[in-house]
C-alpha cells in the first residue's frame, strides 16, 4: 500500500498491516442520505480503499438538516455523486464507484454482494432492507445494518448488536418479523437506539417520497444529524473494529 501521510495517526492506533488491509478491502453501501452519507466519509476517512455507494435520489433542501453532502449550492444534484465529489476531495487515490440504482429484489443480482468484504445497509424501505439483510445472509456476506435512526433524539442511546436482540427500537421488530417470513437463519450486527422520544403532537408527518423508512414512503418522520451521524459512525466503526480484529489473529 502506498504511504499516505493523512492516515498517520490512524496507523499509530491500528498499526500498518490493519490500515493496508482497509485499503484493499471492498466495502458496498446502499443508501447515501443522513446515516449512509456520514458513514461513507468515515469509512474513506479510516482509509477503506475500495467503496461503491449506491442511491437513486437527488439531494433536497429537506436533507440539508442531515445529510452530508447536502448544502445549499447543491439541491437537486445526486447524492452518490455529490457526495462522491467530496469522498475524492478527502482520499483522491480511493476508488469510489456511484451507482445511481436502487437495491430491490428484482435488482439485487446487479451488484454482486459475494465480491464485497462488507455490505452495509442504510437503507430506508423495509422490504428492500430485510430483501438485502437476507440475502446477504443466504451468501454469507459480513454485513452491517442501521435500524430506525428518525423519532430519536438522545445520542446515548444508540446500540450495536445482533438483529435478533435489538429492544426498543420498532424499525428492528419489524425486519426480524420479515427476515422469519424469509426463513432467514443468519445473523448480523446492527446499529439501533432504544431511545423513546415522542415528538410534539404539533409535529405532524407530511408525505414526502424517498424519505420515510415505512415500507410504502407515506410519511416522513423528524431526524437530527447527532443522531443520523452516530449510526453512521457506528456502521463505519464496525467495518474498521473486523479488520483490525482479523489482522491481529
Amino acid at each position: 500500500m502506498q504511504k499516505y501521510s493523512a492516515f498517520h495517526r490512524t496507523e499509530l492506533l491500528i498499526g500498518e498491516g490493519a490500515l493496508r488491509r482497509l485499503a484493499e478491502s471492498r466495502v458496498i453501501l446502499f443508501g447515501t442520505g443522513g446515516v449512509g452519507s456520514w458513514c461513507a466519509e468515515a469509512l474513506i476517512r479510516s482509509g477503506v480503499g475500495h467503496l461503491t455507494i449506491v442511491d437513486n435520489d437527488a439531494i433536497c433542501v429537506t436533507n440539508i438538516n442531515r445529510q452530508l453532502q447536502a448544502t445549499a449550492k447543491n439541491v437537486g444534484q445526486l447524492k452518490v455523486e455529490a457526495l462522491k465529489k467530496r469522498l475524492l476531495e478527502i482520499h483522491p487515490d480511493t476508488d469510489i464507484q456511484a451507482l445511481q440504482k436502487v437495491y430491490t429484489q428484482s435488482t439485487r443480482d446487479e451488484f454482486n454482494l459475494s465480491s464485497y468484504d462488507y455490505v452495509i445497509d442504510a437503507i430506508d424501505s423495509l422490504s428492500h432492507k430485510v430483501d438485502l439483510i437476507a440475502s446477504a445472509m443466504e451468501l454469507g456476506v459480513t454485513l452491517f445494518s442501521a435500524m430506525g435512526a428518525a423519532c430519536k433524539l438522545d445520542a446515548t442511546s444508540v446500540r450495536v448488536d445482533s438483529i435478533w436482540k435489538t429492544h426498543g427500537c420498532k424499525l428492528a421488530k419489524f425486519v426480524r418479523r420479515r427476515l422469519r417470513h424469509y426463513g432467514a437463519t443468519g445473523d448480523c450486527l446492527c446499529v439501533y437506539s432504544k431511545d423513546l422520544f415522542s415528538p410534539p403532537e404539533s409535529a405532524e408527518p407530511a408525505a414526502e417520497e424517498g424519505d420515510a423508512w415505512s415500507e410504502t414512503q407515506a410519511q416522513v418522520n423528524g431526524s437530527m444529524v447527532h443522531m443520523t451521524g452516530v449510526f453512521g459512525f457506528n456502521l463505519a466503526g464496525l467495518v474498521v473494529q473486523d479488520v483490525v480484529h482479523k489482522t491481529s489473529t
